[in-house]
């Protein structure tokens, strides 16, 4: 059990949250949730103790072990990854490394085997001798080969090192697992796995993360920080979404009402006050003015952009035809004697863990790169907009404002113009003078969505697009992209974005090219019986 009481958390004026009194139970799970900077991961830290906060308690059972997810990707580049993964269990650690130090010594006395029977007996009991099995099977359903045990975790590439920490914040059955975006860095394939491994968890599971499909399959709880509170509510993210929508119309129903009862009583006054007949029921109803009370919405941290993909014209019938495309990259042929037709309205998404394929074949399509043979057409009426996963060459300049880096897309460089896109995108009033050097991730992809918007064409082509997002801009890009009339292309690791948006599957792997028309879902059950082309 872990019980918050009181719990108060400011910086100087600003507060985070107060006044927060929450009871999280074992068996559950629990999804945080809130707008970026509204203290999820900081909330983390303070059930952690890696912070203090400004006012009350939090209460967790001595006995209990909690395992976090580390942040810090180079701190354990001086052990092993086995050595790693089980230093998520610091005191069976221990107990190994004073058993290994004992048994290693060449002058073993009585005291040393007395104590070595002690270290026994606590390493049995802390599930030692299965602890290299259980890494084992840990690394490998996170995908990753079971020879990576024995290699230095400064040797390791970044995606690897995720992996291992992550196996590392799973291991040895703890009763308490603090995670802080587990499904970064991972595949399709790896988040079903861990998916599965955390409904089976029967300790107290708190988990911070944008993975709507995540959030959905593993959390009982949501526990949603806004308006400076934290409340927890029963259900998963998608009963949650739809509930807070409801009561968000119902709230905008009622003051609606009040708002057009007030605007009535204001006009009456205004017409009648001067009439001397009528001067007593306009003192009558501006009395009633003053009583009636309009709710104000509450002023809440969430902010939903606003997109919207039109099209200037329709394209025609041909929309594209592709035929033996190869290519290498990085010296290794990723897309080898491919060939496919897309239709009028179709959205394709390229899946799978093979990034640099769907990358590539983006490319390809946006005619970024040549390929070694085969050849792409586009219908002589398409227009195409195209989204990179890497925006980097975009912001060149960086002495440029948001305002002028937008103008450099438009034919229209009125500011007027120009800032009706910037604000569907939540670039308002001084913020679109801030320089595109200080812009973070989210601001930068929200940069590239504002431009593409502008182009209004007929295919869209996004490479990874929720990169960066919080969950706010992320549901209104798939709504968006839900709506488009025209057609799309595109690759994500986003299980809902893809299930909720794509009518046909592609898959480039290895081992040849899948594609298949249907849902998402629908293609991973069929995936192993699916025929490679």
């Amino acid at each position: 059990m872990i019980q918050v009481t009181d719990l108060t958390l400011s910086f100087g004026s600003s507060v985070l949250f107060k006044d927060v009194d929450l009871l999280f139970t074992k068996g559950n799970c629990y999804g945080v949730i809130g707008a970026n900077g509204s203290g999820k991961s900081t909330f983390l830290k303070l059930l952690n103790s890696e912070m203090p906060p400004s006012k009350g308690n939090i209460y967790i059972d001595p006995v209990l072990r909690m395992s976090v997810l580390k942040q810090d990707h180079f701190e354990f580049d001086g052990y092993t990854a086995l050595e790693t993964v089980i230093l998520g269990n610091p005191r069976l650690f221990e107990v190994m490394k004073a058993r290994e130090a004992i048994y290693a010594k060449e002058d073993f006395t009585n005291e040393d085997g007395l104590e070595a029977a002690e270290l026994e007996a606590e390493f049995a009991e802390l599930d030692g001798w299965e602890a290299e099995s259980d890494a084992s099977k840990l690394v490998q359903g996170l995908g990753l080969g079971e020879d990576v045990l024995e290699e230095q975790m400064s040797s390791l590439q970044e995606n690897a090192k995720i992996k291992v920490l992550l196996a590392q914040a799973l291991f040895g059955n703890p009763d308490i697992v603090l995670l802080d975006e587990p499904t970064n860095g991972l595949d399709i394939a790896c988040i079903a796995w861990l998916e599965e491994f955390l409904i089976g968890f029967e300790g107290i599971l708190i988990v911070v993360s944008h993975d709507r499909h995540f959030l959905n399959s593993v959390c009982t709880h949501i526990v949603d920080i806004d308006y400076s509170q934290i409340k927890m509510y029963v259900g998963n993210y998608e009963f949650w979404y739809e509930s807070s929508q409801l009561i968000q119309a119902m709230l905008r129903q009622q003051n609606k009402k009040k708002e057009d009862k007030a605007k009535e009583l204001v006009s009456f006054i205004q017409r009648f006050s001067a009439n001397k007949s009528k001067s007593r029921q306009a003192s009558s109803r501006k009395k009633m003015l003053e009583k009636l009370s309009i709710e104000e919405m509450p002023a809440s941290s969430r902010k939903y952009p606003f997109i919207a993909y039109e099209q200037d014209r329709e394209a025609g019938k041909e929309i594209l035809t592709v035929e033996n495309l190869t290519k290498t990259a990085n010296g290794e042929k990723v897309i080898d004697n491919v060939s496919f037709t897309i239709k009028k309205g179709e959205k394709v998404a390229f899946v799978g863990e093979w990034d640099i394929a769907n990358t590539t074949m983006l490319k390809l399509l946006a005619g970024e790169l040549e390929p070694d043979s085969g050849t792409i057409k586009w219908g002589v009426s398409t227009v195409r907009s195209y989204f990179p996963a890497d925006n980097s060459d975009f912001f060149e300049n960086e002495k440029l404002s948001i305002l002028k880096w937008l103008e450099q897309y438009s034919k229209d460089t009125t500011e007027t113009y120009l800032r009706s896109f910037l604000g569907r995108m939540l670039f308002s009033q001084e913020e679109v003078f801030k320089e595109v050097n200080v812009l973070s991730g989210g601001e930068r992809v929200r940069c590239m969505l504002s431009r593409m918007m502008m182009f209004k064409a007929n295919v869209l082509l996004f490479d990874q697009p929720t990169n960066h997002l919080d969950l706010e801009s992320i549901t209104a890009l798939n709504n968006g992209i839900i709506a488009y009339k025209g057609t799309v292309l595109f690759s994500s690791h986003d299980h809902e974005f893809v299930h909720t948006i794509a009518d046909r599957i592609m898959e480039l792997k290895p081992s040849g090219f899948a594609d298949r028309l249907g849902l998402y879902d629908d293609y991973l059950e069929a995936e192993v019986l699916a025929p490679v082309k």
